[in-house]
């Protein structure tokens, strides 16, 4: 069950198709209610190998991963995008994501934090125009 309204889903869908525009960076938003291993870290990099986002020619995904009804997420950078952004990045984004969903939020902090990793994205791996393409697809995975 998602925790999303239509409208909240298709604005998660829209700031990922937005931060990926001007990037050969790819983003991803996987949700389910419960996690299944202690660390939601870990179930992250699970998810990441199921969704096939190691696989980018870059290595430039990001998955944010949520789950809901364990109040539990992660944001994963893969090995491109990490070496790349500064060493407090994902825990700062982490941070401003926690300041929505405290409030239930889920929706809005998405949207922002994948505004924020696409702004990364866009700086360290700019779209070509030329050889780039959509790697990944841009829907939200559900479990």
């Amino acid at each position: 069950m998602s925790p999303f309204t239509p409208d909240q889903q298709q604005r998660i869908v829209d700031a990922i198709r937005q931060a990926e525009t001007a990037t050969s960076g790819e983003i991803r938003v996987h949700v389910e209610p419960k996690c299944s291993t202690a660390d939601p870290v870990q179930r992250a990099i699970e998810v990441f190998a199921r969704l096939g986002m190691h696989q980018t020619k870059a290595r430039n995904g990001v998955l944010f991963y949520l789950a809901h009804a364990d109040r539990k997420f992660a944001i994963l950078g893969d090995q491109g995008i990490n070496a790349k952004v500064p060493a407090d990045f994902w825990e700062s984004t982490k941070d401003l994501l926690r300041s929505y969903f405290v409030n239930g939020e889920y929706a809005e902090g998405l949207s922002l934090g994948i505004e924020r990793a696409g702004q990364q994205l866009r700086q360290y791996f700019p779209y070509d125009g030329v050889t780039d393409i959509n790697e990944l697809a841009d829907d939200i995975s559900f479990d």
